[in-house]
């Protein structure tokens, strides 16, 4: 213990008067509000707490905890954002990373946001989050902290004292810091993808089967699949099985309907903004479904060039907000891009949710533009003959390369 807190000697420690926190609840932030009041000294401490669909208990817990740390945390719903301006950016770009369902980066941002502006509201002169140097967390909420509080002073105690998980479980054992959590690396949930184990999972490290919230094995799943209706308007999915309940109601069915076929794990190697590998462990069954049929759906009304366009400008709109760059101005170009793109991206899929496998059933769209009268080969369609002409215009320039010398 005396080697971890020689730690904090060999650190300048920043004066700091009045300091708003992003607070959770877990580790990190619980440490985070000990580390104010005995090293920084601290004479007023603002804990911030953001609701974007972590769940009711996680947030209960955080408030028990809190009670515990003498700490009265300030709330704020944030679900109502992230579900209405957040998540349908993310559906609409096929949100992805390296095969990771983009999630855990927007809610940092938008935690970011929201703890920024009330820190300065409330006359702070700093901001605390509690992400290490290793991951990806301390630059998107120090970029959205500089952006909204530009003047506040950022603190990430973890990063900043090198800090490691042992040490940091040490130290709160030490000073008595309630530490609830089962997942080693913790546990960020959301509606849209929950991330599991963040950094702390070894290379071939066997996945107990209680780590999953909504996946059941395989071996555990149904006999029998579940057959889902999935309506989208303009890109966004707004009805299940014909019913129009909110986005919200819609991703909680669709991860309980595609959880118990075990649909939605993802073990994956990701090169973080750092630039390293790790490797992570997500959850995202209702993800897994809507994207999978939103990619189908614009195929299907979408012309070859807007697909082809379209699909660049979705990696740099998932590299963008994965790298901290929600607010950034060429994301926020990429956004008016995409919505437009998706005005006729409406239809209506069946599917079939079984073993693991996601299958389409049935596909119908208004603003379809398959158009099989005339491309299948079993009608007449238009005649074949005027497709000559246009193989030997297009064949021209395989005429000039083949006078060139080899």
């Amino acid at each position: 213990m005396e080697e971890i807190l020689k730690k904090f000697e060999e650190v300048e420690i920043p004066k700091v008067n009045k300091v708003a926190v992003a607070y959770s609840g877990g580790l990190d932030s619980c440490l985070c509000i000990e580390l104010l009041k005995r090293v920084y000294k601290a004479e007023e401490i603002v804990p911030i707490m953001v609701d974007v669909g972590q769940g009711k208990e996680e947030i209960d817990l955080a408030f028990e905890k809190a009670k515990i740390l003498d700490i009265e945390p300030i709330f704020i719903d944030a679900m109502e954002e992230f579900v209405d301006e957040w998540l349908p950016m993310a559906i609409m770009a096929n949100s992805d990373y390296m095969g990771y369902p983009v999630s855990t980066s927007m809610t940092r941002q938008l935690i970011a946001k929201l703890v920024a502006l009330k820190g300065k509201e409330m006359g702070c002169d700093a901001l605390m989050e509690g992400s290490s140097g290793k991951g990806n967390d301390q630059y998107r909420m120090h970029n959205v902290f500089k952006l909204f509080a530009p003047e506040l002073e950022v603190l990430v105690p973890v990063r900043d004292f090198d800090l490691t998980r042992k040490e940091e479980e040490k130290l709160c054992d030490h000073w008595g810091v309630c530490v609830t959590e089962t997942v080693s690396g913790g546990d960020d949930k959301t509606i849209w993808c929950r991330s599991i184990a963040s950094g702390a999972i070894d290379l071939d490290q066997e996945l107990p089967h209680d780590i999953w919230m909504w996946s059941n094995p395989l071996e555990n799943t149904p006999d029998e699949p579940t057959i889902v209706d999935i309506t989208f308007e303009k890109g966004v999915p707004v009805a299940l099985n014909g019913k129009k309940d909110g986005l919200v109601e819609l991703l909680t069915e669709l991860n309980n309907a595609g959880g118990k076929h075990g649909i939605g794990k993802i073990d994956m190697f990701e090169e973080g903004i750092m630039n390293l590998k790790s490797r992570e462990i997500y959850e995202a069954p209702a993800a897994k479904i809507i994207l999978k049929v939103h990619q189908d759906l614009e195929q299907m009304c979408l012309t070859k060039e807007e697909i082809l366009f379209k699909k660049i400008v979705d990696q740099k709109w998932g590299y963008l907000v994965y790298h901290g760059a929600w607010f950034h101005p060429l994301k926020d170009s990429l956004d008016s891009y995409i919505v437009k793109s998706q005005e006729y991206i409406n239809g209506t899929y069946k599917l079939k949710l079984f073993k693991g496998n996601i299958e389409i059933m049935k596909r119908e769209s208004s603003t379809s533009l398959f158009a099989p009268e005339i491309r299948s080969i079993k009608v007449g369609g238009f005649n074949q003959r005027i497709s000559k002409d246009a193989s030997k215009v297009m064949g021209l320039m395989y005429e000039v390369l083949a006078k060139r010398p080899r």
